[in-house]
């Protein structure tokens, strides 16, 4: 039997421009699991009147920044594709009959064109793995619905076998704290460790997502891998949008708290991306840098997703070998 292998992420633009965002968010926005509004009319009336008209300008902005930055086009692109080589080769070294491909939730190349491939080189089992380390509804939900779409169309339905976090892998931790020991190395020790997840609205924890505990979970292995007192580190959440209230502490107001204590030498992690893209090379490393030093922070400095860390692609290959063997 060949079993495919799927690696997803959330996805990217084709190009930093206003068209390319508007496209991009248009079917990011679009999903209800990402946004799950209230009033779907009055939502649908908001993101084409007004959100789709104003926000893509900003945001081709911020990703124009970052652009080419690692390689030539899309920085989450190049990073995941980079991550499914490695994988792809430890993988084929250690196991017969195995097809791999990379599709991303929206934009391109997407899910169901990674599937097709699959399909065409007769893929009876198919795993699929996220690259979300904490599980949540708005992410590794929204993709098993779209992979589950895709296979209902296959004239012979393959097996399924969906890895919905991998938070708890000894190998993902390790490497986040040998990440963080190597840039300690070369940029000295912080007052604090900034641990900083991507934000969802309160809303969606008090309706079951079990998101915020995986999060916690999280920086509790890490800061445990790293011997940390609970005074070296603080869990925070960025990415905070539109008007509704968020899980808490932001990652914004505990940068500006922090440093108007006195806090000076602050370093910030994102375990929850597994690829650097717009969310840690400008959110976190321009604008929240922004942040703490005109709040009266002196040294700020990010720590680098896990991206192709050959520890990184050894833990993520041994994820996967265990729904092969």
């Amino acid at each position: 039997m060949k079993t495919g292998i799927l690696l997803t992420n959330l996805g990217t633009p084709d190009a930093p421009t206003k068209a390319a965002l508007k496209r991009y968010l248009k079917e990011f926005l679009s999903d209800d699991r990402v946004i799950q509004p209230k009033n779907k009319l009055i939502w649908w009336l908001a993101l084409n009147v007004v959100i789709l008209n104003i926000r893509p300008v900003k945001s081709a902005q911020n990703y124009v920044k970052i652009w080419d930055s690692f390689g030539k086009g899309s920085p989450l692109l190049n990073i995941t594709l980079l991550q499914a080589q490695g994988v792809e080769k430890i993988l084929t070294n250690k196991f017969d009959d195995l097809a791999l491909e990379m599709g991303m939730r929206y934009g391109n190349p997407s899910i169901d064109s990674a599937l097709e491939k699959l399909q065409a080189q007769g893929c009876e089992k198919i795993v699929v793995l996220p690259l979300y380390p904490q599980y949540s509804d708005t992410t590794t939900a929204s993709t098993l619905d779209t992979v589950n779409k895709a296979l209902g169309n296959w004239d012979n339905k393959p097996k399924l076998d969906f890895i919905d976090n991998y938070y708890t892998d000894k190998g993902y931790i390790q490497s986040l704290a040998l990440s963080v020991i190597e840039h300690q190395e070369q940029h000295g020790k912080p007052d604090k460790l900034m641990i900083s997840f991507h934000g969802i609205p309160q809303r969606f924890v008090d309706n079951g997502d079990i998101y915020y505990e995986h999060c916690v979970n999280t920086s509790v292995l890490l800061t445990e891998a790293l011997n940390l007192q609970d005074k070296d580190y603080q869990l925070c959440f960025q990415s905070i949008f539109g008007r509704e209230e968020w899980i808490k502490p932001q990652t914004k107001l505990s940068l500006e708290s922090l440093a108007q204590d006195g806090v000076e030498h602050i370093q910030v992690i994102c375990p929850g991306f597994s690829a650097d893209c717009l969310e840690t090379l400008e959110e976190i490393n321009e604008e929240n840098r922004g942040y703490f030093i005109q709040a009266g922070g002196k040294t700020f400095s990010y720590i680098p997703a896990l991206n192709d860390r050959k520890d990184h692609i050894k833990a993520l290959s041994n994820i996967i070998s265990k729904h092969l063997e």
